[in-house]
């Protein structure tokens, strides 16, 4: 039964998420300054993270202080609670912007009118081959596989996956969901593991909430970046600024001491986590910047999909590499992961901008390089 209402509310999470994140901010933030939309992202982001920060600690004290029953009834009450206030929320939202209304009725209405010329528009058949004349009239009947194939190709799964790699965004999407095939995070894979090591609870309870304090910081900061270097530019600096923090995580493989390697693997996802939020919330921003009204949920609901799908992936890798000796396996693929994941979005931007960095504005090669160059009056 536990585990049932667990999933039901996870489903909740991230249908509310996914829905304010790609459409509802961006319908609430129309005729006002792009930077009131990365704002509103960055406070969704920073009040998601700041559930999940308090949530383990109020857990641990009650469970410390009183009993593992009053936990359980304290968040049952409090997840009914919380239930009809966020239906509050949502209805007061839904009646106070009128933006939002009228983007679910033209949404209705692209609906009806699909529905509309899907059921009137008529098939044709050619009588003879290569030629273009025939009847109107009911195709001929398949069964068999074919039937199955059709079937499942005008279903609204594979269409929703179709509209979705069909996106100009497609390439930050996939980076953003390898992201979630990885064992380099705070989850129950590296936790087992560091127990395993000998490194005490508090510790990993300390470390646990660095990790979490660093990834509320990334709120705060990608405004100010997000203002200065575009959407674009601070995904790639934001992305390639938490690769270079994984490297100590790589590093600590070929460390002998235990309690040392361990101290690097936590500081090492702990820093990551500042590029792994940035770089979150400039995808999400693409996202909602380029995908068009009509394919915004649609677009974040297979986002999800894929996210979540690569997040059990990562768990299913623990089971088979489930000795803790080998968990420098995992650490090696997640980063492998992690990589390609840069390159996917590097080369996204590469198509985008037609380069990836300014050389010229670099101060060291501006003065070594650059003036050794003929200039253009002596060619």
């Amino acid at each position: 039964m536990n585990a049932i209402l667990c999933i039901v509310s996870y489903l909740q999470h991230v249908f509310l998420l996914a829905l304010l994140a790609t459409n509802r901010a961006v319908v609430m933030s129309e005729g006002h300054p792009p930077a009131v939309l990365t704002k509103m992202n960055s406070v969704i982001r920073g009040i998601d993270l700041s559930s999940k920060l308090l949530s383990p600690v109020i857990t641990g004290l009650i469970i410390s202080f009183v009993s593992l029953k009053a936990s359980a009834i304290t968040f049952a009450a409090w997840a009914t609670i919380t239930a009809w206030v966020e239906y509050w929320l949502f209805i007061s939202v839904y009646s106070g912007v009128p933006a939002i209304t009228r983007s679910n009725e033209r949404r209705i209405l692209r609906s009806r009118t699909k529905q509309v010329e899907g059921r009137d528009a008529p098939v044709s058949v050619s009588i003879v081959p290569g030629t273009e004349e025939g009847y109107t009239g009911n195709p001929p009947s398949r069964t068999g596989i074919l039937v199955i194939l059709d079937r499942m190709s005008k279903s609204s799964f594979v269409g929703a996956w179709r509209i979705y790699f069909n996106q100009e965004v497609v390439l930050p999407g996939v980076s953003l969901a390898l992201l979630f095939f990885t064992v380099l995070s705070f989850g129950t894979l590296m936790t087992a593991t560091l127990q395993w090591e000998g490194i005490p609870t508090y510790i990993i309870g300390i470390g646990r909430g660095i990790s979490a304090t660093v990834g509320l910081a990334a709120t705060l900061v990608y405004p100010l970046m997000q203002s200065r270097l575009s959407t674009l530019r601070t995904g790639l600096w934001s992305f390639w600024s938490q690769w270079s923090c994984l490297l100590v995580c790589v590093g600590s493989i070929w460390v002998k001491k235990d309690k040392i390697a361990s101290y690097m693997l936590m500081a090492g996802v702990a820093a990551s986590r500042l590029g792994l939020w940035m770089f979150d919330l400039a995808v999400i921003q693409q996202m909602q910047d380029l995908v068009s009204e009509s394919d915004r949920c649609v677009v974040g609901g297979v986002q999800n999909s894929l996210q979540s799908a690569l997040d059990l992936m990562a768990y299913l890798l623990g089971i088979i590499v489930s000795n803790p000796k080998d968990f420098w396996i995992l650490t090696l693929i997640s980063f492998s992961t992690v990589s390609l994941a840069g390159m996917l979005y590097t080369i996204h931007l590469y198509r985008i901008r037609n380069h990836i960095f300014h050389l010229e504005k670099i101060p060291l090669l501006n003065k070594c390089i650059f003036k050794l160059l003929p200039s253009r009056g002596n060619v």
